[in-house]
Parts: structure tokens; C-alpha cells; sequence
């Protein structure tokens, strides 16, 4: 499969069990196909340091679609690749507590791709953090904003694909279902 849906999560609060916004871009044919943001009314409480780490907070999301109306409109887009996210463990994690806390059905496990766990096997020698790849690379980043980190996330693995790397050997299995 030559499709990759990469996305990243803001959270509202320590808990990281709801979005309070989330950014995909699509990856086909080696080329990015498209993109999709959306801030989320997470229905819960924002810590401070969530609200200063991302500049989302209860009032910017007020008027802002719930999980599940955004969800309609992404589950489409979700469902056509490999899930890829920079430490995707933590961004799947809080899609599978989104889906389960909203009570949606979806897929019992998904292929996703982390694009940490890629760099530190190519890259061994530097830090993974998503601002420092970014830098290395060249990549334009507005750091926490949900668009801008799904886009660079996309990008890097772009850089990943162009350097030769055999990016199918990273694909697992996350489970969204207990």
C-alpha cells in the first residue's frame, strides 16, 4: 500500500483521552494528496499547560464540532491507508480512548506507522523530537498546531521514502479494541 494518513492530536488536558483538534495529511504516491484540520470540543476541561502548550482552549472551541461529527467526516479518510504519526503511540492512543469513550465502532487494530521509531533506527545518532527533525530537514513548523505537526510529520516520512528507506518493515498493529 503507497497511502498514509498522517495525523496528530492536540489534547485538552492531562488526561489524553480527548482531542481538542486534529490535523491529517495524506501521503499517495509518495506525494502529499491532501489535508484536513479541525478543532474539536473535547466536552471536558482544559488544564493550563494544555491551553499554553497549543493556544487551544474552552472558549476557542465553544462553537467547534464535537469528536463524533468530525469523526463522520475523517472515519472516510482514516480507514483509506497506514495511520502514521510522530510518536504514534500516543496519538493512536487517544483516538482508540476517543472512539471508546464516544462508544464507536471502528476497526478491532489498525497498521500505523511511527515516524520516531523510523528515525531512531536511520538516524540513530540525534534526537527525534518532532521541532528537531524538523530543523535538520528544513521543514517549516508551527510547533503544537495540529496541521502544521501533521504536515511536517508527513514530510519527514517523504524524507524517510527519498532516502531509500524500506518504510514497510515499520508497519504494526495497533489495537483500538480490549
Amino acid at each position: 500500500m503507497n497511502k498514509y494518513i498522517v495525523f496528530d492530536v492536540e489534547t485538552p488536558n492531562r488526561a489524553n483521552d480527548r482531542m481538542s483538534a486534529i490535523g491529517i495529511t495524506v501521503i499517495k504516491d509518495n506525494k502529499i494528496a491532501d489535508e484536513f484540520y479541525s478543532l474539536i470540543n473535547p466536552e471536558t476541561h482544559f488544564d493550563y499547560f494544555n491551553t499554553q502548550l497549543t493556544g487551544i482552549s474552552q472558549e476557542t472551541v465553544k462553537n467547534a464540532p464535537t469528536f463524533p461529527e468530525v469523526w463522520k467526516k475523517i472515519s472516510p479518510i482514516m480507514e483509506q491507508g497506514i495511520l502514521t504519526a510522530h510518536n504514534a503511540v500516543f496519538d493512536m492512543s487517544v483516538l482508540k480512548r476517543c472512539l471508546s469513550d464516544y462508544d464507536i465502532k471502528w476497526k478491532a487494530d489498525v497498521p500505523y506507522l511511527c515516524t520516531v521509531q523510523i528515525g531512531r533506527r536511520l538516524l540513530p545518532k540525534m534526537s527525534h523530537k518532532l521541532n528537531v527533525m524538523c530543523e535538520y530537514y528544513g521543514i517549516a513548523l508551527d510547533h503544537h498546531h495540529a496541521a502544521s505537526d501533521s504536515s511536517a510529520c508527513a514530510q519527514i516520512l517523504l524524507k524517510y521514502i527519498e532516502g531509500g528507506a524500506d518504510i514497510s518493515s515499520y508497519i504494526k498493529k495497533y489495537r483500538l479494541t480490549p
